[in-house]
């Protein structure tokens, strides 16, 4: 009997406006907390590992950013240049043989200050016709409502999702998209990643941490971390309302801890470190606060602003999936002096020596992804979706071919650790999205060098470039693993 995956399993690939799409400042788009972070040329791996810096950011360098219209120092302004490539690319994404595309809205480019009453048509209609063009190629859409890119004005005016108005602003903006693209999409996320808020706030929260008390700020980022809660919750149910059969998940970044030894202080270090990502689902699966994360708020004298009708909207509204990203695993130790680090995706921890890194110091480790698998199912007994995995590499352009042999064994390795927890551990798995799928701007360094897709984009980290699309070794690879429905990858 051929090896498969389950009939439907839902094979693609994802990107994200904020890192994709560019145009910036066309179709009446608002500008967003992504159209103000600076390019840093990082000098060494060691800088990669200062991962601080994602939420570094003052009022005065919003200023500066905002005094110039310059696209090199801020690549996110013209990323991928989707806006304009959006046709060539699904007719890309067809020809793999996509059967879904995670793709996220712009908030500013429906609503570009987050507070309007009113729309912006020529926003709306520019998803309408990425839906349209989706649906010529049989591709389904899985739409991230909020990915790092809150509008700009609502950080400022606001000190973003911190007041408790963002609530409103942001159910607004889903009833509006849920109800216009109600027989175009049925899967939905409400925030990327959203336990990024802890570590990276401005871009998640739209939080300047300058504009408070260092003393208070983690205490201000829970609050924060509250307002999405209630708002997801509630997006969740206009969801639900305006499509009735549609399937919305929540989606957190799967940080897979490792004890460094067997040592019990360096295994209750490991837990948790999980705990401090696991707190997120276990929020939105169960409706309610964990009682370890009660506890730490006690502690820590966190007053969190929270009334019996927002708990009540939380418990009475979970997501129906959980969704995740996954690239690498950790490690982590109680006294960590003296240890080698790397970096992770938007952690530092210490370097495994039993498994190889990226060339930007991220760990491989594919039986990771289905430690993460096994983990989340026996968890919450709800289906899952890996909504981004893929290796950031250095991808060469040579005579108008990549030969991503790198690539294509990094994802070899892990779908078939994916079809090992699916057949061997029970999980229950709707998909599985490669990250970048066509290259993109990366959210940690805002670099266009380090490159995840099968198709290479003829841009460097400086803008210079014909932005024309080339096919890598990878693309006809995946093209195969999606029309053999995994069979190809597991004949060995």
């Amino acid at each position: 009997m051929t090896k498969q995956f389950p009939e439907g399993f839902l094979w693609g690939g994802a990107t994200a406006a904020n890192q994709f799409e560019g145009g910036w400042k066309e179709g009446g788009k608002g500008i967003s907390v992504s159209d103000v972070a600076l390019f840093t040329d990082p000098k060494s791996l060691k800088e990669l590992t200062d991962v601080h810096g994602l939420c570094d950011i003052t009022d005065e360098m919003i200023d500066q950013a905002l005094a110039t219209d310059d696209e090199v120092y801020y690549p996110k302004r013209h990323a991928s240049d989707f806006y304009h490539h959006w046709k060539e690319d699904i007719k890309l994404l067809g020809e793999m043989g996509f059967k879904v595309y995670r793709l996220s809205i712009a908030w500013s480019r429906i609503f570009p200050n987050g507070d309007e009453l009113v729309p912006n048509e020529a926003g709306l209609k520019f998803y309408d016709d990425i839906f349209d063009e989706c649906a010529k190629y049989g591709i389904e859409p899985l739409v991230t409502m909020s990915h790092y890119e809150p509008p700009l004005e609502f950080a400022r005016k606001y000190n973003g999702w911190y007041d408790r108005r963002a609530i409103d602003f942001f159910v607004r903006y889903v009833d509006v998209i849920t109800k216009r693209y109600k027989n175009k999409v049925k899967y939905w996320l409400t925030f990327n990643e959203i336990d990024s808020i802890i570590r990276h706030p401005f871009m998640t929260g739209g939080l300047i941490e300058s504009r408070f008390k260092p003393e208070e700020f983690e205490e201000v980022c829970f609050q924060a971390m509250h307002h999405q809660f209630v708002a997801s919750a509630l997006a969740t149910k206009v969801t639900h309302d305006n499509i009735p059969d549609a399937k919305v998940g929540c989606m957190l970044t799967k940080l897979t801890y490792y004890p460094y030894t067997c040592k019990p202080e360096d295994v209750l270090e490991a837990q948790q470190r999980m705990r401090s990502i696991y707190c997120f689902s276990d929020t939105q699966v169960h409706g309610e606060y964990p009682a370890y994360l009660l506890s730490m708020y006690k502690n820590k004298g966190f007053n969190i602003n929270m009334t019996e009708e927002d708990l009540r909207i939380m418990k009475e509204y979970p997501v129906d999936f959980i969704s995740f990203s996954y690239y690498s695993s950790s490690c982590v130790a109680k006294d960590d002096t003296g240890l080698n680090k790397t970096a992770g995706n938007t952690v530092t921890a210490i370097k495994n020596p039993h498994i190889p890194s990226s060339d930007w110091g991220w760990q491989i480790d594919p039986i990771g992804l289905r430690v993460s698998l096994v983990d989340l199912y026996d968890r919450y007994r709800k289906p899952l979706f890996i909504v981004e995995n893929g290796l950031g590499a250095k991808d060469e352009l040579i005579d108008g071919k990549v030969h991503d042999d790198y690539r294509i064994d990094y994802l070899k390795q892990h779908c078939q650790a994916m079809y090992e927890a699916i057949h061997e551990d029970g999980v229950e798995l709707m998909g599985y999205t490669t990250w970048g799928c066509i290259d993109l701007v990366s959210n940690s360094t805002n670099q266009m060098s380090k490159r995840y897709g099968f198709v290479y984009v003829d841009v460097d980290d400086y803008g210079n470039g014909s932005y024309k699309r080339y096919k890598k070794d990878s693309f006809d690879w995946y093209k195969q693993v999606i029309a053999t429905n995994g069979a190809s990858i597991l004949e060995d």
